[in-house]
């Protein structure tokens, strides 16, 4: 079965290359030229690729991009802008691309990394999906949504779940409040609160009142750090 690509282009030559190209790779390809359609296709999670000029009508490719992985859809994402200093493929990647390829580009360069990212989501789909994560005593039930440390149930609201998941995820290692602020609040800049530390605060209430041993560490100056040892 062909792989099949989306491409969001609006400059009409730019899809007719592209779909010609690829479609002669040996990929099934579906084109629209506006950002909101992308979106509407891309939502449905049937495709292999999403191929993404950044201005786009109705909403721009990293809008799209952004909206995609806001609804859990993680299917590889490559931008194509003709905008492409540093700060403008950062800005790409942050919103949730995968990849990011300035105009003018060589279709040879464009298919190598196309290739590159369907070995990645082949790689990513052949691995098993833990559905649990453990840190010392603490168990946390990735399905179930439940949380555990030394036999006693610890319930959590959502956002501190995922925060903790993404806390567990990264066992030992030092995470810090702007990489929390990116992944649980969305926010790709400081807002210039204290929201991060509010909420491991409670966090740490809920994790540690009555057990006899910390488990959220704060690091100064850096960040936290979920472990069992100081």
């Amino acid at each position: 079965m062909s792989r099949k690509i989306l491409i969001v282009e609006d400059d009409a030559s730019t899809a007719a290359y592209l779909a010609k190209g690829l479609g002669e790779a040996g990929y099934s390809v579906e084109t629209c030229t506006d950002g909101r359609d992308g979106l509407f296709l891309a939502s449905e999670g049937i495709f292999d690729l999403v191929i993404a000029d950044r201005m786009l009508p109705g909403i721009d490719g990293l809008a799209m991009i952004s909206a995609i992985r806001a609804a859990g859809i993680q299917t590889p994402a490559l931008v194509l802008s003709a905008l492409g200093s540093v700060d403008d493929r950062v800005d790409g990647l942050r919103a949730g691309a995968d990849d990011y390829l300035c105009k003018p580009f060589s279709f040879v360069e464009l298919s190598a990394r196309i290739e590159a990212l369907m070995r990645r989501s082949d790689r990513v789909t052949a691995e098993p999906q833990k559905t649990r994560l453990s840190v010392g005593d603490l168990e946390i039930d990735l399905l179930a949504r439940s949380v555990v440390r030394a036999g006693r149930s610890i319930p959590l609201g959502a956002r501190e779940f995922n925060l903790l998941e993404f806390l567990a995820r990264h066992a030992g290692q030092v995470v810090t409040r702007t990489m929390m602020l990116e992944k649980i609040w969305n926010y790709h800049f400081d807002p210039g609160s204290n929201v991060v530390d509010v909420h491991i605060g409670r966090l740490r209430r809920k994790l540690e009142d009555g057990f006899p041993t910390p488990i959220l560490h704060t690091v100064r100056g850096a960040g936290y750090r979920l472990s069992p040892e100081g």
